[in-house]
């Protein structure tokens, strides 16, 4: 029994079930989480402010240990 012809009918099933499964996927956001967006750019901000205070900690302890 040639059964190619059901990967061929397969296949495209497969992706139009995959791209609606996909979170985010197709416009179902529109006008919806602007304001969690916001929050977790906020975080995200906050998060690289203490990164980039450690990393000067850091380079100044570096640098005081090698003089």
């Amino acid at each position: 029994m040639n059964w190619s012809w059901l990967v061929t009918l397969v296949c495209p099933l497969m992706m139009i079930l995959m791209m609606f499964g996909m979170p985010g996927g197709h416009g179902n956001h529109r006008g919806h989480g602007g304001h969690t967006k916001r929050k977790h750019v906020e975080e995200l901000e906050q998060e690289l402010r203490l990164l980039k205070a450690q990393n000067e900690q850091l380079r100044a302890e570096m640098q005081s240990s090698t003089l």
